[in-house]
């Protein structure tokens, strides 16, 4: 008897409906077929351990099974749920007419429990385009798969479940997530708040030009200064995540597995801080069977890199095109994959090796040489598109020891909301614009118009500096923000003024 089942593959971030046939006839051998990875070939121990937990036989006939399209390889353990129902199906132990209607992904334990699998979030997707009116999962990936709408989620514990659900045994409730209720209770909830911050008002001014714009920062300033805990506090002052960036970010943390049991939806922006010896690899994404890096974990967030010259230099300037595109591209031999990669980079450095240069009270012991040998480990071209380079001065014992809390986190993020809503207005007819960072050299053209006095002071600045052309560009892109957040149509002297002091690094003498 020849019966199909339905499941779902990962690709990138997206997914692709796999359908498998299997014919249980006369003959005693089994055949899976379809480019299964291991894997999937070692699933038939699985599944007969599983259905003799469940008072079930592997057929005594031969049983072929392929998976299509056959030119397509099928890897992971999820393919064991579908697998064992088809078998069970074709050999006449499931009679529900209903199983064409049904998406089945899950791992099954040797006792028949189902384990929970990735990439659920773009298979819920999936199925919904394609037509399917169910999806049945582990409970650990029901809620996740829940928040898609428009298809009936059923959560299974365990084999016997699925088999009585197919056969009219017993009544299953589909999983219901209300996404409203799940964003006012979660989102905007961090641990930390900028009102801690003692002191450092011009990096937090700092720091707010660059969520409002949505521009990558580099803070230098010597150990202990509050680099690490500044930037920490960054993700509490952007912008709450919409509804198609949270299903996006969810999805590409599903793929790489690094989404919580029970977990529905990411409500906030992730905050990603890789360590310093990471590889180029782990960093952009990649592997025999791609998987996505740091920096596409980190879309639709903050990518925290501190002690920025320690990295190895090839793992940084891989970062320059992605930095740009706000897209990876993994090519293998047989496919290619896309990853978004849409983050706010945020970096932290020493200005020396000591750690003490341009320190109030503490001398530096590097050499004049060996200060600017430490800064050269990060090159120009990575400089260059990082909008705002601030250094970040030690607090003094008078701060710390203030009383008078700091401005809140929600204060601040209120002005950035505004500032976003303009740029949104602004770049409402742009498609994947939506904030000053990611203005192109023609939309600066249009949207960053100079008065004579303001751009008498950036070509002054520009001469003085010796700044590049991309570094102009970079200019314009926070003096724009600047005036954004001080709801003004024009950019004034004083909003290119200060653009113009947040790039420390391109000033002449700096590393002595």
């Amino acid at each position: 008897m020849l019966v199909k089942t339905y499941s779902s593959a990962v690709f990138g971030i997206d997914a692709a409906t796999v359908t498998i046939e299997v014919n249980v006839s006369q003959g005693v051998r089994f055949f899976l077929v379809g480019l299964p990875d291991i894997a999937v070939k070692e699933s038939q121990q699985r599944i007969e351990s599983a259905l003799r937990a469940v008072g079930l036989r592997w057929p005594g006939k031969q049983v072929v099974i392929n998976m299509a399209p056959a030119d397509v390889r099928k890897e992971g353990s999820s393919f064991d749920l579908p697998l064992a129902i088809g078998i069970m199906a074709a050999n006449e132990k499931i009679i529900r007419r209903e199983l064409p209607s049904f998406v089945m992904l899950g791992e099954l334990s040797l006792d028949g429990t189902l384990k929970p699998v990735k990439g659920i979030l773009p298979v819920a997707l999936n199925a919904r385009k394609e037509g399917f009116t169910g999806l049945i999962v582990p409970s650990s990936n029901a809620m996740e798969a829940a928040v898609v709408g428009g298809i009936k989620v059923y959560g299974m514990d365990h084999l016997a479940d699925v088999i009585d659900f197919f056969n009219g045994m017993r009544q299953f409730d589909p999983v219901e997530a209300d996404i409203e209720e799940l964003f006012r209770t979660t989102a905007n909830k961090y641990d930390v708040d900028f009102k801690d911050v003692k002191g450092q008002e011009t990096v937090k001014r700092a720091l707010e030009v660059a969520a409002a714009g949505g521009h990558n920062i580099i803070m230098i300033g010597s150990p202990g200064s509050g680099k690490t805990m500044l930037a920490r506090r960054l993700p509490s002052i952007v912008p709450p995540l919409s509804i198609a960036e949270a299903l996006e970010t969810t999805k590409i943390h599903s793929v790489a597995g690094k989404l919580g049991n029970n977990t529905s939806l990411m409500t906030r922006r992730p905050f990603r801080s890789p360590h310093h010896t990471i590889s180029d690899i782990a960093l952009v994404g990649g592997g025999s069977n791609p998987q996505p890096g740091e920096i596409s974990l980190a879309n639709n967030g903050v990518l925290f890199l501190d002690e920025l010259p320690e990295f190895k230099r090839t793992v940084l300037e891989v970062m320059r095109q992605p930095l740009e595109d706000r897209t990876i591209t993994i090519s293998r031999a047989r496919f290619t994959v896309d990853y978004p990669a849409s983050f706010m980079m945020v970096a932290a450095m020493n200005p020396c090796p000591c750690g003490f240069y341009n320190h109030p009270y503490k001398e530096c012991v590097c050499s004049p040489g060996v200060v600017l040998k430490y800064l050269n480990r990060i090159s120009g071209p990575l400089l260059d598109r990082i909008d705002i380079h601030i250094e970040v001065v030690p607090v003094d014992v008078d701060s710390l020891t203030e009383i008078n809390a700091s401005e809140s986190s929600d204060v601040i993020r209120q002005r950035v909301v505004k500032a976003r809503k303009i740029q949104s207005e602004r770049f409402n007819d742009l498609e994947k614009i939506h904030c000053n960072a990611q203005m192109t050299s023609t939309m600066i053209h249009d949207f960053c118009i100079l008065g004579r006095e303001s751009a008498s002071i950036l070509k002054n600045a520009m001469d003085l500096l010796g700044l590049s052309a991309r570094a102009y560009d970079r200019i314009l892109k926070v003096s724009r923000t600047i005036a954004d957040l001080e709801q003004s149509a024009n950019i004034e002297p004083e909003h290119i003024s200060e653009a113009i002091g947040y790039r420390n690094l391109d000033r002449e003498g700096w590393a002595g």
